[in-house]
């Protein structure tokens, strides 16, 4: 299963709505995935690294080298995986195509001005991976972590113009996607601004849809 959306749009939040909800999906993200690479800077993380903070795209190449083996040894398991920020591209989603089978995806499509406001009040403490935003769980104290009392840093890929670059890169690129999974018929688009209100819709839909499999 696929969760595609703009990046920011909420993927991670609905995610972990449907596996409490739906226990039998294994979460994989590639955000997620990809930070952790840069973190501990791995030859991939510091290729990565260059495009997220430019607000490009990171390359198919390197995004299909980095999930595929993860995903194809979650499968080998006989898990089913939800995977959250892949495929992005034509050539990701025929790749995984060929590795995994994909029967259902949700398309969460968010107001661009809505991403751009949230991502750019988001705030990080480098040391510990902890993010606040100001304006749902803002520090106790303005600009400090909560438990260390350091700085908080706006890392460069929320940066509101980085951000912007970012989400007419992905309409460009990820709109064929959903024309791909539609004429599939496996996909199905929830509009809104607020997760709490498009989750409702993807829990009756994918309950609807998880009961006519075998």
């Amino acid at each position: 299963m696929l969760i595609l959306g703009k990046p920011g749009g909420g993927k991670g939040t609905i995610s972990k709505k449907i596996l409490k909800d739906f226990p039998m999906f294994t979460h994989f993200s590639t955000g997620d995935l990809l930070r952790q690479h840069v973190l501990q800077k791995t030859e991939i993380g510091k290729e990565a690294k260059k495009h997220m903070d430019s607000g490009s795209l990171v390359p198919d190449d390197l995004m299909i080298r980095l999930v595929l083996d993860e995903a194809e040894k979650e499968a080998e398991n006989g898990n089913s995986l939800l995977l959250d920020g892949f495929p992005r591209t034509m050539e990701q989603a025929k790749a995984l195509a060929e590795s995994v089978n994909v029967d259902l995806v949700v398309d969460l499509n968010v107001p661009n001005d809505t991403i751009i406001e949230r991502i750019s009040e988001r705030y990080v403490h480098l040391g510990s991976g902890r993010v606040y935003n100001l304006s749902y769980n803002p520090p106790r104290v303005p600009g400090l972590d909560d438990v260390t009392g350091e700085k908080l840093v706006q890392r460069e890929d929320d940066k509101p113009e980085t951000v912007r670059r970012r989400l007419e890169a992905y309409d460009k690129v990820t709109a064929p996607l959903v024309r791909y999974y539609q004429e599939k018929g496996v996909l199905k688009t929830f509009s809104g601004t607020e997760s709490d209100v498009i989750y409702p819709e993807v829990k009756r839909w994918l309950s609807k849809e998880l009961k006519k499999r075998p």
